[in-house]
């Protein structure tokens, strides 16, 4: 146990099996791992943490996944689409905050063509020539990404959900392809831009031998940004009936994530503070660096319902950032609203913080 911590701090590595038997035996390394990730947290980003302001501007989608309460089968989901004007007001509210990077998610939807979301992320760049766009939208061909990536976005975020194919097939129907994911990925990295992965921890049918592929999966493929939050089921979807992920593995993971990827840029997640109701702070404490406020409109965070009870309100409100601030700064550490670029990047002049 002593030989497999210290080879993690020094080495910043493991192989599959090593992370198969951290996972196995969490309760021996829980405490170790979640310090070794604040040493890390803190030499990288003191005691920083950036936020970014989310904007969900759409939750029509054409995929079915198992999971997802906007699948497009769900027939009680209360559909809405937000226009350019309606985003770049929510823009406006969140630079006031002081907020400079914005973050444009939305279901797989093509009543948003290339041209509207090019359209839409040039209007914020030159509204907010300081700010950094982050794109959330999903599986689109590489030919979209180059185009959103030239009118001015820098980063992506596209879960990869499971390392593992078999698995992926349990989430999703068959006209969804794990291959095609990891493409889409593969695409995002040789663009150039911040690529964001991550998965849905105790998502239905994953087991410790996924995890460990998923630890694998990061660590070769080192994004600038991973995504991992508790799973949480939806009323109106195949896995209703399925509990939800624990917070603790969620935790854990983040801590391990963390030391293998020092300088990652990691979300304390909505669906943690949903879990959770010291989630997100409890994820900062385990090594998470980023929490995304809701900069949406009322009614739209009312209808982006991905799982149950989604915490829509409160420090999730650019109304409540001082809120956000406050609770931030009673566990130690101070909110930044820069750009908050990934090193990597900023190295190479690319970006700027």
């Amino acid at each position: 146990m002593k030989n497999l911590l210290t080879k993690l701090k020094n080495n910043q590595k493991l192989c599959y099996d090593e992370f198969l038997f951290l996972l196995d035996n969490r309760e021996l390394f829980a405490d170790e791992i979640a310090k070794m990730a604040r040493q890390t947290q803190r030499q990288n980003f003191g005691n920083k943490v950036f936020l970014r302001g989310l904007i969900e501007f759409g939750n029509c989608c054409q995929n079915d996944c198992y999971y997802c309460g906007i699948r497009k089968s769900n027939k009680n989901a209360q559909r809405y689409r937000l226009d350019k004007e309606q985003i770049l007001s929510c823009c406006k509210v969140g630079y006031q905050v002081g907020y400079r990077t914005f973050v444009l998610q939305s279901g797989e939807d093509a009543f948003f063509t290339t041209d509207k979301i090019t359209d839409i992320v040039k209007s914020i760049k030159t509204n907010f020539p300081d700010c950094a766009v982050t794109l959330s939208v999903g599986e689109r061909p590489k030919s979209d990404y180059q185009a959103w990536h030239d009118a001015g976005a820098d980063r992506y975020l596209l879960r990869h959900e499971t390392a593992d194919q078999n698995h992926y097939a349990l989430l999703h129907p068959d006209d969804m392809s794990w291959q095609n994911r990891m493409d889409c990925l593969q695409n995002l990295r040789d663009i150039g831009y911040q690529v964001g992965c991550g998965i849905m921890v105790g998502s239905p049918y994953q087991t410790n031998e996924h995890i460990a592929k998923d630890l694998v999966f990061m660590q070769q493929f080192a994004p600038e940004m991973v995504g991992i939050g508790p799973f949480i089921p939806h009323n109106d979807t195949p896995f209703a009936n399925c509990k939800s992920g624990s917070v603790e593995l969620t935790l854990f993971l983040l801590s391990l994530v963390r030391v293998i990827l020092p300088d990652v840029l990691l979300p304390a997640t909505t669906a943690l503070g949903t879990a959770d109701k010291d989630g997100r702070e409890r994820g900062i404490l385990a090594g998470a660096n980023v929490c995304m406020p809701n900069l949406s409109p009322q009614h739209a965070k009312q209808k982006y319902t991905l799982y149950n009870d989604k915490l829509c309100s409160g420090a999730e409100s650019a109304d409540e950032h001082e809120q956000l601030k406050t609770k931030l700064k009673n566990i130690g550490y101070d909110v930044v609203t820069n750009r908050g670029d990934h090193k990597k990047f900023i190295q190479e002049g690319k970006t700027d913080v």
